[in-house]
């Protein structure tokens, strides 16, 4: 590891990273326009306290702050090394509260995650993350929503005027004085009785639905 990366992996240098971040973010959210499209189902279930968990893809994960406008937090799964603590730091600004995933099997503790859900709380997944393939969904987040019972609410981002870092998720970083538009999904509720075999299905089912979304959003900036 060369001395750059070592600096970057620093606390003290991700949280001040991390400051300049929120900064950027927040300048970005005052001067540029931006649409949400189809919050009246998630603003029942703000309202009425009822869990769901968030999907998006990972490389859409700058603007979050601004499309969750419930005051209860929503709780990220995030990896637990370097990135995802960085990215944890920068959460905090926002309602956003990152839960780590173990470092060796790189899955999340499943109690956690059924605690939070079953105490009428909010889980957000990237279901293409912590490292990819982009915009793949990994059965993790499948599995979790048959066993707890949660639907699982899509998300798409889009946005006028923007670049893509050279990552395994083609991050999307907007910049300021863009026009914008998240729009939600319709929930997705996958029986109990679903069969291993059944989860490819669902996994498929995911992906186009949050691409519709992003589709979607897109759209919506040439209204």
């Amino acid at each position: 590891m060369n001395f750059k990366k070592k600096i970057l992996k620093f606390k003290y240098t991700q949280k001040f990273l991390a400051y300049l971040g929120y900064l950027y973010i927040l300048f970005v959210c005052l001067t540029s326009k931006i649409k949400i499209k189809n919050n009246n189902l998630v603003n029942d279930m703000w309202d009425k306290k009822k869990p769901f968990i968030l999907a998006f893809w990972h490389g859409q994960l700058m603007m979050l702050g601004y499309v969750w406008k419930s005051k209860s937090t929503l709780n990220m799964l995030a990896s637990s090394h370097s990135d995802g603590r960085f990215g944890a730091y920068i959460a905090g600004y926002f309602n956003l509260k990152n839960v780590s995933i173990e470092a060796k099997n790189k899955s999340p503790s499943l109690r956690q995650v059924f605690k939070i859900l079953n105490n009428g709380q909010y889980i957000g997944i990237t279901p293409d993350g912590p490292r990819g393939p982009n915009q793949k969904v990994s059965e993790g987040i499948i599995k979790i929503a048959i066993h707890s019972q949660v639907p699982i609410i899509p998300l798409g981002f889009a946005s006028s005027n923007n670049f893509k870092l050279k990552s395994w998720d083609s991050f999307l970083i907007t910049y300021p004085f863009s026009r914008g538009a998240f729009v939600w999904g319709k929930p997705i509720i996958i029986p109990t009785s679903t069969k291993e075999s059944e989860i490819n299905k669902y996994r498929i089912l995911l992906e186009k639905k949050i691409n519709s979304c992003v589709s979607n959003a897109q759209s919506e900036l040439n209204a």
